[in-house]
């Protein structure tokens, strides 16, 4: 006699409901997956502040201890869900040992979760301070509607029209990427200027 037999025959029984178990168990699964998930009730997926401070003052030093960045606003506001922070009336000034001073002004910026990229908008203003190492003497200043400034690269892009003026002339573009690095740069469209006779 085959002892093997009885459970052989249960398991021939019991098959179809196993079968049907699995196909709910995937089909529960699969269900899973495809759907989207439910909105979450705590707050979390909300855009409020959680810090508000007036008359903002950030500096960053170097490794001897200068002043490396310093960023100054009459109102920041962090927010907690994408670390962001929106900045009223900011001041971003950049002191690169060896490097012209470069100073950003605007009504309004947005400093981003990553603090690698910085957006100021509205009468943005630009002003690189005169190299000793130039034929001309004296600034150069940058005015947009629109400037990100990436400060770990040590740069200034817009795609918006954008004016840049020093002693020898103004120039006006639309789109605009200035590497404060390597001193260089460059204009997209529409490229107008006026320049002053060099005197020799």
């Amino acid at each position: 006699m085959n002892v093997r037999q009885p459970l052989l025959d249960r398991l021939v029984a019991w098959s179809p409901a196993l079968l049907l178990g699995a196909l709910v168990a995937m089909t529960y699964w699969l269900d899973a997956q495809v759907r989207s998930p439910q909105p979450k009730f705590d707050g979390s997926g909300r855009h409020d502040p959680d810090l508000y401070v007036e008359n903002f003052k950030a500096t960053s030093l170097d490794d001897k201890g200068r002043v490396h960045q310093a960023l100054v606003a009459r109102i920041a506001r962090h927010y907690p869900d994408d670390d962001s922070t929106d900045l009223e009336e900011p001041q971003i000034t950049f002191n690169d040992p060896g490097k012209p001073r470069l100073t950003v002004t605007a009504d309004r910026a947005s400093v981003a979760g990553d603090r690698e990229h910085v957006v100021f908008t509205g009468h943005v203003k630009g002003v690189r301070d005169a190299s000793s190492d130039t034929a001309h003497d004296g600034p150069t200043t940058i005015t947009s509607e629109y400037l990100l400034v990436m400060p770990k690269e040590d740069k200034i892009v817009t795609d918006k029209a954008v004016t840049i003026a020093d002693p020898r002339g103004i120039i006006s573009a639309t789109g605009m990427e200035y590497d404060n690095k390597s001193k260089t740069v460059k204009l997209k469209s529409r490229v107008s200027g006026q320049f002053e006779p060099q005197q020799k």
